[in-house]
């Protein structure tokens, strides 16, 4: 017996099961999930406004679309955030394309960066979002809806219910 209701409609304090792809605008996935990811709707949660309010009334079934310029997604490519230094100076682990650096600026705070080239003697690295400056087109389908409990209101963090 599943707790997630057939009938329902999403809205406040539901928890929403969601599969989805985003697209960028020339038609590659840059990200896609076939196993349905879960969220409180009208809580807290890490869904953008406007992907959100699209959703809001749907049904399990439900398959929309948004697209979100940068602005509304993951902003503009910042070139103050990409910086080069001398391969010399990275430690080994980090000397390839793709490596995850953290790097902490002169108040403590801690940023993920991105190594996202390396010629000869140079790497750079690159702190903004891998999505930055991209229209985004997210391609959601609804799988689940449920009433929230009271923890999940709060956290604004669901699951699935596991029986």
């Amino acid at each position: 017996m599943s707790d997630f209701d057939s009938d329902a409609v999403i809205g406040k304090h539901k928890v929403v099961g969601i599969t989805y792809s985003i697209i960028d605008d020339s038609g590659v996935i840059l990200e896609q999930s076939d196993i349905p990811v879960y969220y409180v709707h009208g809580g807290p949660n890490a869904m953008f406004p406007e992907v959100e309010a699209a959703l809001e009334g749907g049904s399990s079934g439900d398959a929309i679309e948004v697209v979100l310029p940068p602005e509304k997604a993951f902003g503009y490519h910042d070139p103050a955030m990409t910086f080069t230094d001398e391969i010399d100076n990275v430690p080994p682990e980090f000397r390839h394309v793709g490596a995850e650096v953290q790097m902490q600026n002169d108040r403590g705070e801690t940023r993920s960066f991105l190594v996202s080239h390396i010629d000869s003697d140079k790497l750079t690295v690159d702190g903004n979002h891998p999505f930055a400056g991209k229209t985004l087109t997210y391609a959601i389908t609804v799988a689940d809806i449920r009433d929230a409990t009271d923890e999940e209101k709060q956290k604004g963090v669901a699951g699935p219910v596991i029986h």
